[in-house]
């Protein structure tokens, strides 16, 4: 059974930051008797171990979690279909294996959330749109077949903008979705509910999408770790709507958690070919482990020439950028030539046929009313329309030519540290403001390019908000994003407690 539930420091002491964050003590030795906020603020593996070692049952971690999003929820509106009954039933079956000794995976009886464009069995999918609010699919997306797979137990689906077409997260279906530190402030979009949620201790580990920032933004909007795979790492079979045609490389399934260390755990789970999506490559996984970062040499940029960061946001790069060449690693400022072109090249191969396309298949569907937000994204990011085939068949090349002088620029480096947004979680209702709209190419340049990039928090807005950064890195080398994130997680600390 399913719930469904209705519409509704400058840097805060940069420096100081530097001392690491110890590790929650208590889970370390976590046991039953421990209080749940010790439990829902552990990272998946913490949880995973705890579990094995039989220092937690999963029931009692699922019932932490699924108190926790009782207490939060009414406020962020994040979770939007809550499976508690199959989830308690799930637990119970963990637990009842771990006592004979088996363990399905590496994330055996730990809780997880999953985005409202990826599809659970027997669980309502809308993608946020009118024509799919009691739409039942009877297959899972590949990668939550996964993680399945591994023992994760589903908590529930989170909210979305309508078919994920904006950066913050409202619909006709749920409604709007609010930012777990400053509830008058969006968490981002697409994967806004995720965001949310796993900021707010209602989930260790969250599946999300990214086509031009919708993990990485909510990420840094909501002060957590997040990555985008490698385009053609992760299966997108199960994504609504699916992605087809000349733009389906920009589009990624992707992680969120509060720690870098859960990325790294999750992404061999989701990764490598289902035989369903051709784009997939079977290319290893490696381990950030194994990362010597006294060899790597990286570049940084605080400016992408297009919309100048806030003065936080661009001490938090430069702050980042110092952290990584105290750790050893060979840190240049330099910025790539075409930075500057990254939202204007996203944007021409976006705009098609402005929008008709889009509306016939909504209309198809039975979406008989479009979400404001989305208008306005259809208004904005689809129109006007390619005036002749040449038109767009130029806007592609423009794409194409993008990528290479990208990829000639990375030759030198390993790895590319950068703002994820020149600001940090805006008002409701102000993402397509006109500042707001100069600044998506931060994250759009690695949608374009399709290299793997990790976003971690590692400061604070003088509004109280956190700042994070992205470190972008060669194609199929998410394990060097990672170890730079985690290293600049371990500096910085990484997740805060919201307010919430």
């Amino acid at each position: 059974m399913t719930t469904s539930f209705g519409r509704r420091d400058v840097l805060a002491g940069i420096a100081a930051a530097g001392a690491v964050t110890a590790l929650r003590p208590a889970i370390a030795g976590a046991t039953e008797t421990n209080p749940p906020e010790t439990i829902t603020s552990a990272s998946a593996s913490e949880l995973a171990a705890a579990i094995r070692d039989k220092r937690l049952t999963s029931q009692v971690v699922v019932k932490s979690y699924l108190d926790r999003i009782a207490s939060v929820n009414p406020k962020l509106n994040a979770v939007v279909q809550l499976t508690a009954d199959t989830a308690r039933k799930e637990a119970a079956a963990a637990d009842a294996a771990l006592a004979r000794g088996e363990i399905k995976g590496p994330l055996h009886g730990v809780p997880v959330t999953i985005k409202d464009t990826l599809e659970v069995a027997g669980v309502i999918c809308t993608g946020g749109t009118k024509g799919r609010a009691h739409y039942v699919p009877g297959a899972d997306a590949t990668a939550v077949a996964r993680l399945k797979a591994a023992g994760a137990i589903v908590l529930g689906k989170t909210n979305v903008p309508e078919l994920a077409g904006a950066l913050e997260t409202d619909n006709l279906v749920y409604g709007r979705t609010n930012n777990p530190y400053d509830l008058a402030r969006t968490p981002g979009g697409s994967s806004g509910g995720e965001a949310a949620i796993v900021a707010a201790c209602g989930s260790p580990l969250g599946l999300g999408t990214d086509a031009g920032g919708s993990i990485r933004v909510p990420a840094h909007y909501c002060g957590l770790a997040a990555l985008k795979p490698t385009s053609g790492r992760v299966p997108r079979t199960g994504q609504f709507p699916r992605p087809l045609g000349v733009r389906n490389a920009v589009f990624h399934v992707s992680l969120i958690a509060r720690k870098v260390e859960d990325l790294a755990l999750a992404l061999p789970i989701i990764a490598g070919p289902d035989f369903h999506d051709y784009t997939i490559v079977d290319m290893p996984v490696r381990d950030m482990r194994a990362v010597e970062l006294g060899q790597l040499k990286l570049a940084f940029f605080e400016d992408d020439g297009a919309a100048a960061p806030t003065p936080e946001i661009a001490a938090a790069v430069r702050a980042a950028a110092k952290a990584l060449a105290d750790a050893g690693i060979n840190v240049v400022e330099k910025r790539p030539p075409d930075s500057a072109k990254a939202a204007t090249v996203y944007y021409d191969m976006s705009r098609g046929d402005g929008g008709a396309g889009v509306r016939a298949f909504l209309k198809s569907i039975g979406t008989d009313e479009i979400s404001p937000l989305f208008e306005t994204s259809l208004a904005t990011r689809s129109a006007p329309a390619y005036a002749t085939t040449t038109e767009a068949l130029a806007a592609f090349n423009r794409w194409d030519q993008y990528r290479n002088a990208m990829l000639d620029f990375m030759q030198g480096y390993d790895a590319l540290l950068s703002p994820v947004a020149p600001y940090v979680a805006p008002l409701h209702g102000t993402s397509f403001d006109a500042d707001k709209q100069r600044g998506t190419g931060y994250a759009q340049m690695h949608n374009l390019t399709g290299w793997p990039s990790a976003t971690v928090r590692i400061g604070t807005s003088p509004e109280g908000l956190p700042i994070g950064v992205q470190v972008a890195a060669r194609p199929w080398r998410e394990d060097v994003a990672l170890a730079l994130a985690q290293r600049l997680e371990v500096a910085y600390g990484g997740w805060k407690m919201p307010p919430v």
